[in-house]
């Protein structure tokens, strides 16, 4: 089952999805009925191994884990939930006999929010989801708010320059312009993130990392430290796509000029030789110095020096944000 097929089967806009894992039927049955009626969607795994795969395919809102059970145990299954980047960012609360601290810190150190003893009180577990699924799903909305202005964001951990989350938006991203999928992160990220760590701890942002493609970039801002420190901890990490494509337009409009040639004089402010701006543009370094005559021309220059000169003002004057 996809997941665009799996999201039209989960009615996603007015109920939270629980994934409820459990190797003994009972504890299931009475957790399943008490949030069913409570109007939750439950999904349920008896094993760790069922659990993994219910959460990639569902993407649960939270979940609730046994923490014994045969086979690999509710501590294993949360560590693998929280190291896969699509499922980092899902909240799990633990259910547990065992009352001992060891095994509470642990529970909390293989990532659960929370945790809650048994017998199980149904009223007692939706209480602690209640806290956690309003955290989510303030995290969710922010996540796709930033998504729907062009702003994506990830999750990197600095001390193995691994991705631990990204919305749909910077997967998408990281894709076009590096090649890489999670949880690996492009080199360049990785090293930028690590020398600017140390700075971003004492309030100082740090240089943004840009990378170009064409009239089009990819910036990278350090916003803030998630979780705890040690190791570098882990950083959330704003990305946004910038278009230079309303800045060649501007330069068509404001010369007279052909888009061919708009595009030409755009290269020209980047500092492009005319073999550089034919590779970029798919001609010949002949057909780009054509160009640029006619571009001399309408401008009243004879140097690539003074046209780009001339340009830049204008464009500063439409476009303060750009940088030639």
């Amino acid at each position: 089952m996809t997941q665009k097929t799996l999201d039209k089967t989960l009615d996603r806009a007015n109920s939270d999805v629980v994934l409820i894992v459990d190797d003994v039927p009972d504890n299931l049955a009475v957790l399943h009925d008490a949030l069913d009626e409570s109007g939750y969607t439950v999904l349920v795994a008896t094993s760790g191994e069922a659990a993994l795969q219910r959460a990639e395919q569902a993407l649960p809102d939270i979940v609730l884990l046994d923490a014994m059970m045969p086979g690999m145990d509710g501590f294993e299954v949360a560590r693998r939930l929280k190291a896969a980047p699509t499922t980092a960012h899902i909240p799990i609360i633990f259910m547990t006999g065992l009352t001992e601290t060891e095994y509470l810190v642990a529970a909390l150190e293989a990532g659960g929010v929370d945790y809650v003893t048994k017998p199980i009180k149904p009223k007692e577990v939706m209480a602690r989801m209640g806290v956690h699924l309003q955290g989510a799903r303030e995290k969710r909305q922010t996540r796709n708010a930033l998504d729907a202005f062009g702003y994506a964001s990830i999750t990197v951990r600095v001390s193995d320059g691994k991705l631990m989350w990204q919305t749909p938006l910077a997967r998408d991203l990281l894709l076009r312009y590096y090649g890489t999928q999670a949880p690996h992160m492009p080199e360049p990220v990785v090293l930028w993130l690590r020398r600017h760590v140390s700075r971003a701890e004492v309030m100082v942002e740090p240089p943004r990392l840009s990378i170009e493609a064409g009239p089009k970039r990819l910036t990278f801002r350090l916003h803030q430290q998630i979780g705890d420190s040690e190791g570098g901890g882990d950083w959330l990490i704003i990305m946004q796509e910038v278009s230079d494509e309303s800045v060649i337009e501007a330069i068509a409009l404001s010369f007279k000029l052909t888009p061919k040639e708009a595009e030409v004089l755009y290269w020209v402010i980047k500092g492009k030789i005319n073999r550089d701006i034919g590779d970029i543009l798919g001609s010949s370094p002949m057909t780009v110095k054509k160009h640029l005559e006619r571009v001399f021309a309408k401008l009243g220059v004879e140097t690539r020096t003074a046209a780009a000169s001339m340009a830049m003002s204008r464009i500063r004057q439409l476009h303060p944000q750009f940088k030639g």
